[in-house]
């Protein structure tokens, strides 16, 4: 049943490779160019994905192909992660439109955060420290929070055009489900860290051995698998198609189509 689920998430190759068609032509293409580029960006890295997925943590592939490597998947990523969350910053920041100084300065350390987690998943990547993805982790939540907060502060206390309510309404919707899941999320990753602790023992101290050996292992190391556990369960599925697929690509795009409107 979980090899299906993998496979069927060749149809997020469809669906996003139509967004990112839909935004080359107006009047999406006219949009600033602040929300229009972050979302192009993640429909086409999104579709990549869905064709060669990976657990990075785990090196788990479903093809094994360079294109499925961990190196140049995460290289990717690390582009699309910063654009889109910037996205979501200024679309806070347009809503505000200058009313609350706090609002803005809030949501530049929501771009601070999503580039401190970047540089703790490569640090797991490069340096096998499985704990680290927990603080990357913790960063989105972080992320996550201040968002919800700033759109729930903004729909109570200031003065927002009709169409971009509905923009607060969905953020704070998203946060109010995926927070929880995240804490569900940070608490299998600590789970996770404490029963390979327990196994491998102590880890050694930093080497150039180490990092060099992590970035061949990023570039080479494919192991092909379909199991449940393997690419974390409901979890991780539930994460693939929300991130790939539905929940973010549908998001990104309607900010999109409001500011077109």
């Amino acid at each position: 049943m979980y090899k299906y689920l993998l496979w069927s998430l060749k149809l997020g190759i469809i669906i996003n490779l139509f967004l990112f068609f839909k935004t080359l032509s107006e009047p999406f293409a006219s949009v600033d160019f602040y929300l229009l580029a972050p979302a192009q960006l993640l429909f086409v890295i999104s579709a990549y994905r869905c064709l060669f997925p990976n657990n990075y943590s785990k090196k788990i592939v479903l093809h094994d192909t360079f294109f499925s490597s961990i190196f140049l998947t995460r290289f990717l990523v690390t582009f699309v992660e910063i654009a889109y969350i910037y996205q979501f910053s200024y679309v806070i920041r347009l809503i505000n439109d200058d009313q609350f100084l706090i609002v803005d300065i809030l949501t530049w350390i929501m771009v601070l955060q999503v580039s401190i987690s970047q540089f703790f998943v490569w640090s797991a990547i490069l340096l096998n420290e499985e704990n680290l993805y927990y603080y990357e982790e913790l960063g989105w939540f972080v992320i996550f929070l201040i968002n919800t907060f700033l759109s729930i502060f903004l729909y109570l206390f200031a003065e927002v055009h009709s169409a971009q309510i509905i923009l607060l309404i969905i953020s704070i919707i998203f946060g109010l489900l995926y927070l929880p899941w995240q804490i569900i999320h940070l608490r299998m990753i600590k789970k996770r860290v404490k029963q390979m602790s327990q196994t491998e023992g102590k880890l050694p101290k930093f080497k150039s051995e180490i990092f060099y050996k992590g970035l061949s292992e990023s570039f080479y190391t494919r192991i092909k698998r379909t199991d449940y556990d393997s690419w974390g369960g409901w979890v991780g599925m539930t994460w693939m198609y929300n991130y790939w697929i539905i929940l973010i690509p549908g998001w990104i795009f309607y900010i999109v189509y409001i500011f077109s409107i």
